[in-house]
């Protein structure tokens, strides 16, 4: 079947979002205003969006604002949508799952063409057991709590969203609107999905990954006190000889020790280590307006090509592009 002006017709697809008490609004209306403004650009009514409860009554979000929902789930009651995506919520890592709704998730969702998460609500997504072993992505912040808790689920951490089988996951907040997109991309095509982001005035692929907003990289020291004394000299002096020889040196142990010490206690090694804290140091610097090259001398990279690669790996966005972001407005 086609409309008038020739564009072939698709069977609705609803799009659940399950909204539980405390919900961060954008994680819920973000993604539904990427697939309203779908309808808008195909031309048709490829989705019908529905926000779902767990109970009657308005949902009060994190915010303070309230949402009405459309549907009230069954416990007792099979549902079946084309997508179903369990909207993330602050409090979702600090307190237990309701067992009702992990189970409705559990016996419902498989029924659904796709079906995922944004930003914490990968919590609840995990506590079903439905993403062992799969590749799922969550807000950068849970992502250790999430690993510690469900060891089974392949995290991706600097991910903005991830799809891994029916499973569609969203870091956090603004990258639901990431995943909506690309949802669009998978069911109506390149074109539509890119006419999306043009007047949603987004980013039809976004650069970088998520790590270049987080701030739990941020070394603080870990380990037996020796360990902590170097890495507070470290974090205090970024541009110093830090080589392997200078550290072990420093602590008064042989490199070869000092590096088992740095993986058994921090998990990384010393040289990995210490570039993380130069790139977090770098990342302030080019915050407060520092340019890249006085930067690099600043925080002991040896060129700007290697700081470069090194931030850009670290990031996904080069130093100059990522100083931008953080440039001040004029009150000229």
């Amino acid at each position: 079947m086609r409309h008038a002006s020739g564009k072939r017709a698709t069977t609705p697809r609803t799009i659940a979002i399950l909204a539980l008490p405390g919900v961060q609004m954008l994680d819920v209306a973000g993604p539904l205003d990427v697939f309203a403004e779908a309808n808008v650009q195909s031309g048709q009514k490829a989705y019908v969006p529905r926000v779902v409860a767990t109970a009657e009554g308005p949902i009060v979000s994190s915010s303070g604002l309230r949402l009405l929902s459309d549907e009230i789930i069954g416990f007792d009651r099979p549902a079946v949508f084309d997508t179903l995506l369990i909207a993330g919520a602050p409090h979702l890592g600090d307190v237990p799952a309701d067992p009702r709704i992990i189970d409705w998730l559990r016996t419902n969702a498989p029924k659904s063409r796709r079906f995922g998460s944004v930003c914490s609500g990968a919590m609840l997504l995990a506590a079903t057991g439905l993403v062992d072993g799969r590749r799922i992505t969550t807000h950068w912040a849970v992502a250790e709590h999430l690993a510690q808790a469900f060891p089974e689920v392949r995290i991706e951490v600097d991910a903005l969203h991830a799809r891994d089988g029916p499973v569609r996951t969203a870091a956090g907040v603004t990258a639901g609107l990431d995943l909506a997109l690309a949802l669009v991309e998978e069911d109506l095509g390149h074109d539509i999905a890119k006419k999306v982001a043009s007047q949603l005035v987004m980013f039809f692929k976004r650069p970088g990954g998520q790590l270049q907003f987080s701030r739990r990289g941020e070394a603080n020291p870990v380990g037996r006190s020796a360990l902590q004394e170097i890495q507070r000299w470290v974090i205090a002096n970024p541009g110093i000889d830090t080589s392997l020889a200078a550290l072990a040196a420093r602590a008064g142990l042989s490199p070869r020790h000092l590096a088992r010490l740095f993986r058994q206690e921090i998990g990384m090694t010393p040289t990995a280590w210490v570039e993380n804290v130069r790139i977090d140091t770098a990342r302030r610097m080019l915050e407060a307006g520092e340019r890249p090259k006085q930067t690099a001398a600043a925080c002991g990279f040896g060129d700007i090509d290697t700081f470069r690669r090194a931030f850009q790996r670290r990031t996904g966005v080069t130093p100059a592009e990522y100083r931008r972001r953080y440039e001040r407005v004029s009150s000229d």
